[in-house]
C-alpha cells in the first residue's frame, strides 16, 4: 500500500501568475526606490552623485566602516488638520540605504560630501602613490 499520494501540480506559469496577482492585491510589500547613482573617476578622486530630490542635508547619514561607504537617508513628514467635527492626521516615512565597497587607494581622512539642488555629491580622494625609484643594493 502506498502512503504517499501523487498528484499533478498546476503548471508553473499559472502558479506564478496567480501568486503574483494575489501578492499584488493583498500582501505585497511596499517597493522602495533606490536613488540613482553616477560614479566618475579621474586621476585624483572618485566622485559619486546621488539623485535624492526633496531631502535636506540633515536627512543624510554617511558612514565609512572597513572600506564600505554607506549612504542612508530618512524623511518623516506629518500633517494634522483639526476642525469641529473631525481630526485628520497624515504621515509618511521614506528611507533608503546604499553601500559601496571602496578600493584601497582612498584617502578616508579627506572624504567630502555636499548636497545641492537634489544631488548629493561625495568626493573620495585617492591616496597618492609614492614614486619608487630604482635603487642599487650593495652586497656585503
Amino acid at each position: 500500500m502506498r502512503t504517499l499520494v501523487q498528484y499533478n501540480q498546476l503548471p508553473s506559469f499559472f502558479d506564478h501568475l496567480v501568486s503574483r496577482e494575489f501578492n499584488r492585491h493583498f500582501n505585497a510589500p511596499a517597493k522602495t526606490a533606490l536613488p540613482a547613482v553616477n560614479i566618475k573617476e579621474d586621476e585624483t578622486a572618485y566622485h559619486l552623485e546621488l539623485a535624492a530630490p526633496g531631502l535636506k542635508k540633515e536627512n543624510f547619514e554617511i558612514s565609512l566602516n572597513n572600506s564600505q561607504l554607506t549612504i542612508s537617508a530618512k524623511l518623516e513628514q506629518a500633517s494634522e488638520e483639526k476642525t469641529e467635527n473631525f481630526t485628520r492626521k497624515e504621515f509618511s516615512f521614506n528611507s533608503f540605504e546604499r553601500s559601496f565597497r571602496l578600493p584601497k587607494n582612498i584617502n578616508s581622512e579627506q572624504i567630502q560630501a555636499a548636497y545641492t539642488d537634489g544631488i548629493l555629491k561625495v568626493d573620495l580622494p585617492k591616496v597618492e602613490k609614492p614614486v619608487v625609484e630604482p635603487k642599487q643594493i650593495a652586497v656585503a
